[in-house]
């Protein structure tokens, strides 16, 4: 299942044309789509290497090839002092 706010990183085994895997993140499926048995439509946000949203695009994919991507790092915390006594 296909779950808006995922991240995948798509491969050939995700659509002939990831020749360059791309990692996205997910809004939504099209399941408005008539589509081929197996492919799907999805609505996403192409990723750069930092984890932002570049690019919005709409993808014919084969569900069972998306590679679920690692969890981008966190932004770094702000760390505060402790002052003694109080």
């Amino acid at each position: 299942m296909i779950v808006p706010g995922d991240e995948y990183v798509l491969t050939r085994a995700a659509s002939p044309q990831f020749a360059k895997p791309i990692t996205v993140r997910v809004i939504r499926e099209r399941t408005d789509r008539r589509t081929y048995h197996g492919w799907t439509w999805i609505e996403v946000y192409q990723l750069d290497g930092r984890g932002d949203a570049t690019e919005r695009r709409e993808l014919f994919v084969m569900p069972a090839g998306l590679v679920p991507a690692r969890p981008t790092p966190p932004t770094a915390a702000v760390r505060t002092r402790r002052v003694p006594g109080r």
